[in-house]
């Protein structure tokens, strides 16, 4: 696919370009361009762009840049809007995070407040029917009191007890 785009030339801190018509595969850095197509030198504002070869390569499938897109509509080669130049995302709009994603309140408000409350109930419950069936007496006194999940962490030191009992 042929593009119409710009070639850098020039010294450093001293910016001109070559407007070429180049493969679009081939290296911008690189000498290899079909025709030149126009110069610009962005230090003086100056450009000269050749509108018939530009009008015939378009017409061949030649694709301009978005810069070189701005130059030739406001040259008036072509018609057209410009292209804005604003820095697009590399991230597609689907992977950014969204409010409805987000983990804690904002996500049990979209779902109305009923799925935050029924999961923990049901986790308590998970764990005390556990610990009721390896000691029936610390069952009883953790459903009654509702001891915090910190308690119920040295769960290690209640089963020591039951490998002498067994």
């Amino acid at each position: 696919m042929l593009a119409i785009r710009l070639f850098r030339v020039g010294k450093k801190n001293q910016p001109a370009f070559k407007i070429v018509v180049t493969d679009k595969k081939n290296a911008s850095t690189r000498g290899r361009f079909v025709e030149e197509v126009g110069f610009y030198n962005p230090l003086t504002k100056q450009r000269n762009l050749k509108g018939d070869r530009i009008k015939y390569w378009m017409s061949v499938g030649a694709k301009p840049s978005e810069t070189v897109h701005n130059m030739l509509v406001s040259d008036k080669i072509i018609e057209g809007a410009k292209i804005p130049k604003n820095k697009k995302s590399k991230k597609p709009a689907e992977s950014l995070p969204k409010a409805d994603n987000q983990v804690g309140p904002p996500q049990s408000e979209s779902l109305g407040g009923k799925a935050s409350q029924e999961t923990p109930t049901t986790d308590v419950s998970a764990v005390a029917s556990t610990e009721a069936k390896e000691e029936p007496a610390a069952s009883v006194e953790d459903s009654s009191a509702e001891a915090p999940a910190k308690e119920k962490v040295p769960a290690v030191e209640k089963e020591t007890p039951e490998e002498p009992v067994e």
